[in-house]
């Protein structure tokens, strides 16, 4: 195959498929008027012929109607032909034989099958008539013969390909190959999501019905996009990039708007998420200090801005250069406190404009902000040398019960206080890397102690950071509960 980005005499047809019709009849527009002849299907066609778009229907082109409700309507060699062809002797003379015209622009995105199936109670007939068959089909071809054809499948996309088609008069070899490598990845991410469907799906009493999706298939695949590059990973001679879950709307630190600071480092995004897990795990208002993915302090209180306060002040020495998360949104006079000491990064539900205001003050201060709701993962996956260990996310549910089903067994029972701190404890220690002890009075952690071989070595450790304060506090470590 001959790969050249010289100018083709061919006459410019486009092909224009798409389920998201955002910009698209703008840019059938530009197209036109940059000479390109445009073929069109269904609901697409209806859109551009009522923008005033002149189009050819698919199945003036293919001489065979739509059939089976749409289904086939673009699974033709007029079309597919048109789209493979090779700029070669061979390849021209057959389509001429054939009266089949080539097609050097293809655009077309799919049907929303993972918004479709993200709905609950979404009956199986409904979830599988978005599994769309033609457009892959279309988008592999184009991506394959990118040497001589541009595949589009994100409307982003639109205004650079215009401007280059201007500018070039042609769309250039090595857009056409970031365009085919986002094509595969678009497709490939596509049929995970309906694979991790389908796993779900089974024949019950001869009826297809769709059942809780299964948590580990035989196979599974990980779509994942890439968000970024990072300066570099853990360590300053390690390469890292940042990447979202393609399932839906991006949620978490990866779909976290970031206002104000420095681009965030690897070990930031650790810090971001390890805050943001714990602030979450809280319904009233609540702070935490995370250094190294660990908390050095977490409060709860009436006002975030004394929850914020008793969190620094647990380990004031560590919060230095902390990165803090919190469960509401920032007000001015929490803003205000916060801006008192060195903080690398900051991650809230929201902000009100004076607290941004004041947060911005700080130069280099990281400042995001994300939807706190459903932050938990299907699926928790943790890396080995040659595979992966999958497990349910570790989530405490319901503690509503605790204190009816906890077996105490001291001579007296925990105060409804005690109980408070104790539950409170038990929370943060889900967050404390093994063995870890979590020291607490008065909803604010007063020592806090992990990561050691032994638990005595991490009892010994919070109770010294603790110190005097630990007198009348509760002690945390992992099912264990006590009063110190």
């Amino acid at each position: 195959m001959t790969e050249t980005s010289g100018k083709r005499q061919e006459k410019k047809r486009a092909l224009i498929s798409v389920s998201d019709k955002l910009g698209i009849a703008e840019f059938a527009s530009a197209l036109t008027e940059l000479g390109y002849q445009l073929i069109s299907t269904g609901g697409t066609a209806r859109v551009l012929e009522e923008a005033g778009v002149e189009v050819e229907r698919v199945e003036k082109v293919t001489g065979f109607p739509e059939i089976l409700g749409g289904r086939v309507k673009t699974l033709h060699p007029g079309i597919h032909a048109g789209i493979l062809a090779r700029d070669l002797p061979e390849d021209k003379a057959q389509l001429e034989k054939l009266g089949i015209e080539t097609i050097s622009l293809v655009v077309v995105n799919l049907y929303p099958f993972q918004k479709t199936v993200s709905r609950s109670g979404i009956p199986v007939s409904e979830a599988v008539e978005q599994i769309d068959i033609g457009g892959p089909a279309m988008l592999r071809a184009a991506a394959k013969n990118f040497s001589r054809v541009a595949v589009v499948v994100n409307p982003n996309h639109y205004d650079q390909i215009i401007q280059e088609l201007r500018e070039q008069g042609e769309i250039s070899l090595s857009t056409r190959l970031n365009l085919a490598q986002e094509a595969f990845r678009h497709t490939a991410q596509y049929d995970a999501a309906i694979s991790s469907y389908l796993s779900g799906v089974s024949v019950q009493e001869d009826a297809v019905l769709s059942s809780a999706e299964v948590k580990f298939p035989a196979q599974m695949l990980l779509p994942l996009v890439k968000i970024s590059d990072l300066r570099y990973g853990e360590n300053p001679h390690q390469d890292a990039a940042f990447y979202r879950e393609d399932s839906g709307q991006p949620y978490g630190v990866a779909g976290a708007r970031q206002y104000h600071g420095k681009e965030l480092s690897f070990n930031n995004i650790l810090d971001l998420n390890a805050a943001l897990s714990i602030a979450a795990e809280f319904e009233v208002p609540a702070a935490v200090v995370i250094k190294h993915s660990t908390p050095s302090g977490v409060s709860m209180a009436d006002r975030l801005v004394d929850a914020y306060r008793r969190a620094y002040e647990a380990d004031s020495l560590a919060a230095y250069g902390g990165i803090v998360g919190l469960n509401r949104t920032v007000d001015e006079e929490t803003a205000i406190a916060m801006t008192e000491t060195f903080l690398e990064a900051i991650i809230a539900p929201a902000y009100s404009e004076e607290a941004l205001t004041i947060l911005r003050s700080k130069k280099n201060l990281r400042i995001l902000s994300t939807e706190f709701a459903d932050l938990r993962a299907k699926v928790d996956v943790k890396r080995v040398s040659g595979g992966f260990l999958l497990q349910d996310p570790d989530s405490l549910g319901d503690l509503s019960g605790l204190k009816q089903n906890a077996k105490v067994v001291t001579k007296r029972s925990p105060s409804e206080d005690e109980w408070d701190d104790l539950i409170f404890s038990w929370i943060v220690t889900k967050h404390v890397s093994s063995n870890g002890i979590v020291i607490a009075k008065e909803r604010q952690t007063i020592g806090i102690g992990c990561g050691q071989v032994s638990r005595v070595a991490a009892a010994r450790i919070a109770l010294a950071k603790a110190g005097k304060k630990a007198e009348g506090s509760v002690m945390a470590s992992g099912r264990v509960l006590t009063l110190s």
